[in-house]
């Protein structure tokens, strides 16, 4: 049970009723009133909550704030993700030179140039889960049918892993950022999931494709440059984000979309330039990290007029930044026509997102192709009966159910 204290509130993702799609009420005052607080966390730890879009770039750029989750007041998200933190030992809770020096095993299968190339392949992949949406007939479940499905099937062919083992994986990735997961089914889920990995990165050593984890196996772990532990959590890694986080987008913007007819229209008859200006909206309104960035203090850190401590720990909410009236006019409101690129849905710094390259192809390919396809896509059940994901490390939706 999380425990509480009248000098720091406990940290909840609860909505308020009605208002899905804005961060939690309990929080969403911060920014005017105490943009740096401290909140309580479920295991009775405290930890700094930023607010301020300008204090998160500054402590996410700042080589005194450390993302590795061994230290032992890291703002871990449950007992669940303590528990399987060392299967979580990849580049993404590293701190420099290690996180550099292990990211750039990938930068080049992840750049502007190279997720631009797979535009016409993930186009097909789109209209071949739209035709198949279009034949069964209404009504369906847009997650199950067109939102989880897509970036699967594209991070299965970057990585080289089996689209057939799609039940696996995301049934072991869904116990992983289920904050509610019990440590048994989370240590369950994480050693089926890393021992699948490693075992698919040893074979591919002897017979490569041309995947990224082949290259990962002939470059890296036949040479005795990583070992097999490392390259499957870095796998891990990769695959769980990388259906994870568009899946939920996909879905969870669509259902802000069907609420706001008018932006929907100019996303759907939009050129590709307002479609791609609409995604970082959508990114920025949405902000589905939000969990928040998660960090602990190496130093003593002067910011906002608060003192953060060495061995503090500090949670950069990217959903109150991103709703921050000092970036953003009037920022509560969705507008597919704003520009929103300094938002932090990615965030900051050194370990800002690899994959968001890919993240927005994906995202500018889906939404207007969906919209076109269906023009009168609508829920076939009012907002309040929709099961958002409060408790996930990724928001959206469990289900959506549409209509046309």
């Amino acid at each position: 049970m999380t425990q509480t204290s009248a000098a720091a509130p406990a940290w909840t993702t609860r909505r308020a009723t009605g208002c899905p799609f804005d961060p939690p009420p309990a929080r969403s005052g911060l920014l005017g009133r105490e943009p740096i607080s401290r909140v309580t966390l479920w295991n009775g730890g405290t930890a700094w909550l930023v607010a301020r879009h300008a204090d998160q770039v500054a402590l996410l750029r700042d080589e005194r704030v450390s993302a590795d989750n061994r230290r032992p007041s890291y703002p871990s998200l449950s007992a669940a993700s303590e528990a399987t933190r060392a299967h979580n030992r990849a580049f993404i809770t590293m701190d420099e030179p290690e996180h550099n020096e292990q990211r750039r095993k990938f930068t080049g299968d992840f750049t502007i140039k190279r997720m631009e190339a797979l535009r016409p392949r993930i186009q097909e992949i789109i209209d071949e889960l739209l035709d198949a949406m279009e034949e069964s007939g209404p009504p369906a479940d847009l997650v199950t049918s067109f939102a989880l499905p897509l970036p699967s099937l594209v991070i299965c062919e970057l990585l080289g892993v089996p689209y057939e083992d799609h039940a696996f994986f995301q049934r072991a990735s869904a116990y992983l950022v289920d904050t509610r997961s019990t440590v048994e089914d989370a240590l369950t889920a994480s050693t089926e999931l890393v021992e699948y990995l490693g075992d698919l990165v040893e074979r591919k050593v002897s017979a490569p494709g041309d995947d990224l984890l082949s290259r990962l196996a002939t470059g890296y772990l036949a040479t005795g440059l990583s070992t097999r532990e490392e390259c499957a959590n870095e796998a891990r890694l990769l695959l769980v984000a990388g259906h994870e986080t568009t899946a939920n987008m996909i879905a969870l913007g669509t259902c802000a979309l069907l609420q706001h007819p008018e932006q929907l229209a100019a996303v759907r008859d939009g050129d590709p330039r307002l479609v791609a200006g609409a995604v970082e909206e959508l990114l920025r309104y949405l902000t589905i990290t939000h969990m928040g960035r998660r960090r602990v203090a190496l130093a003593d850190i002067e910011i906002g007029g608060t003192t953060i401590r060495a061995g503090d720990a500090v949670i950069c909410a990217g959903d109150l930044a991103n709703r921050d009236p000092e970036v953003f006019e009037d920022p509560d409101e969705l507008r597919v026509d704003r520009q929103a690129r300094r938002h932090l849905a990615f965030g900051s710094g050194p370990h800002q997102c690899l994959g968001q390259n890919l993240a927005r192809v994906e995202l500018q390919l889906a939404y207007p192709a969906l919209l076109r396809r269906f023009p009168g896509l609508r829920l076939d059940r009012p907002l309040t009966e929709i099961p958002f994901r409060t408790d996930m490390a990724v928001y959206g939706v469990h289900e959506l159910p549409v209509t046309w």
